[in-house]
């Protein structure tokens, strides 16, 4: 049963980021909030994805909140909240999809500068 509803939330989260202008003028920013111990220790995708894989993004940082559940947090260019997202049942993958989707590109490497 608890299999289930974490399907039925999943789908829902995809059908409504999926109806969510999606364009990189949209957005200008992001920030993920979350504690960086607790709760995280139990969500390693999400853990991994915080301290490996966001710092890679152009215009997305992370804020530590103690005791916060990890959210994707989403500004317009005047700095005003756009969208707040719950990540903690997502993948590291799903993570990483969601920004794209959002419209956050992965910095250049040194090497390709």
């Amino acid at each position: 049963m608890a299999r289930t509803l974490v399907v039925i939330y999943f789908l829902a989260f995809i059908f409504a980021i999926s109806n969510v202008n999606s364009t990189n003028s949209y957005y200008s920013f992001a920030r993920i909030e979350s504690c960086s111990g607790c709760r995280l220790n139990r969500l390693p995708d999400v853990k991994d994805f915080i301290f490996e894989d966001v710092p890679t993004y152009d215009k997305v940082e992370f804020k530590h909140i103690r005791g916060a559940d990890p959210e994707l947090v989403l500004f317009n260019e005047d700095g005003e909240e756009v969208e707040r997202l719950d990540i903690a049942l997502l993948t590291r993958d799903e993570c990483n999809n969601l920004l794209t989707l959002k419209g956050f590109v992965k910095k250049p490497k040194q090497d390709e500068l």
